[in-house]
C-alpha cells in the first residue's frame, strides 16, 4: 500500500491487515514493546483545516515508530500562499519520508500523489475521512469480536464521515443504514458503490427507520468546518436527527455508540446517551493513534 486516499481504494484484505497490525501495535504499547519501524524517517503533515486529534494522534504516532512528525500550518506553507500543489509535492518529496494532509479539496490529495514521489496520508478531506473510519472498524471489532453480519446505523450529514463508513462497513461485511435529509445526501459515486451490495444498503429521511435492530449507532456534527454560514440551516434541517433515547430504544439493547468528535450535545447527540457510551467513543478516539500507526507502516516502511 503505497498511499492512503480514501476507504474506496482500499480492497478487503488490506482492511483487514491494517486493523490486524492495528491490534498488534495497540498490545505492543500497551506492554511497553517498543517498535521503531520508521526509525530515521520523517513525516510532513500539512493542516490547511485545524485538528486536535489528528495532529496529536499522527506526532505521537511517529515518534513511537522511533520517526519524527513535521507540522505545517496553511499560515507557514507556501501552500496557504498560492504555490502550486504540484510544486508543493516536488519539493517536499526531497525532504520527507511521507506527507499527511488534512485539507478541504480531495483534488489537492491527488495532486500531491500524481506529482510527489512519496506516500501521501488523507488525515481527512470534504469527501473522506479514511483514518476515522479505520479506527472505528477497529473499535467495533474491539467490542463486538467481528465485523461480519453486524448493523451499523448512521444518523446526519452526508459528510466525508458519512461517505467513508458506507464503503468500510460495506467492504468488511456490514449493512449499512444511514437516515439523512434531501439536500444532504452522500455524493453519486458513493452511492453507486453502495447500490451494488442491494439490501445491505438503506438509506432513508428517517432516523428512527435506521436504527431498528442496529448494532453500532453513529453520528457527527450537524456543521462541519467550512460550513459556519449554513449553520442556521443545518440546524433546522437536521432538527428530529438527533441520538437520544428514543432513537437508542429501536437499536439492539448491546448497542454501541461512536462519534469521531468534537461533539455537539444536545444537538447531534444527548449528553445522556454520550455518557452512556462515553468508554467507546474514547476507546474510538484513543484507536485513532493505532490505526494510524499500521497506516505509517504500512506506507512508510518501504
Amino acid at each position: 500500500m503505497k498511499h492512503l486516499l480514501k476507504i474506496m481504494d482500499l480492497s478487503t484484505e488490506e482492511i483487514i491487515d491494517l486493523l490486524n497490525l492495528a491490534d498488534q501495535l495497540k498490545y505492543e504499547q500497551k506492554h511497553g514493546m517498543e517498535h521503531h519501524h520508521l526509525r530515521g524517517k520523517t513525516l510532513g503533515m500539512i493542516f490547511e483545516k485545524s485538528s486536535t486529534r489528528t495532529r496529536v494522534s499522527f506526532e505521537t504516532g511517529m515518534y513511537q515508530l522511533g520517526g519524527h512528525a513535521l507540522f505545517i500550518s496553511s499560515k507557514d506553507s507556501q501552500i496557504g500562499r498560492g504555490e502550486a500543489v504540484q510544486d508543493t509535492a516536488r519539493v517536499l518529496s526531497r525532504y520527507l519520508d511521507g506527507i499527511m494532509i488534512r485539507t478541504f479539496d480531495q483534488e489537492e490529495v491527488e495532486a500531491l500523489v500524481e506529482y510527489g514521489s512519496i506516500p501521501v496520508i488523507n488525515g481527512l478531506t470534504d469527501l473522506a475521512h479514511p483514518c476515522q473510519i479505520l479506527a472505528d472498524l477497529m473499535t467495533i471489532r474491539e467490542y463486538k469480536g467481528s465485523l461480519e453480519g453486524l448493523k451499523m446505523c448512521f444518523i446526519g450529514d452526508g459528510n466525508n464521515m458519512m461517505n467513508s463508513l458506507i464503503v468500510g462497513c460495506l467492504k468488511t461485511g456490514m449493512s449499512v443504514a444511514v437516515a439523512c435529509p434531501e439536500g444532504y445526501r452522500p455524493p453519486k459515486m458513493v452511492l453507486d458503490f453502495a447500490a451494488q451490495y442491494g439490501d445491505k444498503f438503506f438509506m432513508t429521511d428517517k432516523p428512527l427507520e435506521v436504527a431498528v435492530d442496529a448494532d453500532v449507532v453513529i453520528t457527527d456534527v450537524w456543521t462541519s468546518m467550512g460550513q459556519e454560514e449554513e449553520r442556521a440551516a443545518r440546524e433546522a434541517a437536521f432538527a428530529g436527527y438527533q441520538v437520544n433515547a428514543e432513537l437508542m430504544s429501536k437499536a439492539h439493547s448491546d448497542a454501541m455508540v461512536l462519534h469521531c468528535l468534537p461533539a455537539h450535545r444536545e444537538e447531534e447527540i444527548t449528553t445522556e446517551v454520550f455518557e452512556a457510551h462515553a468508554n467507546e467513543i474514547f476507546d474510538e478516539a484513543e484507536n485513532r493513534l493505532h490505526a494510524q500507526k499500521a497506516v505509517l507502516v504500512r506506507t512508510m516502511k518501504g
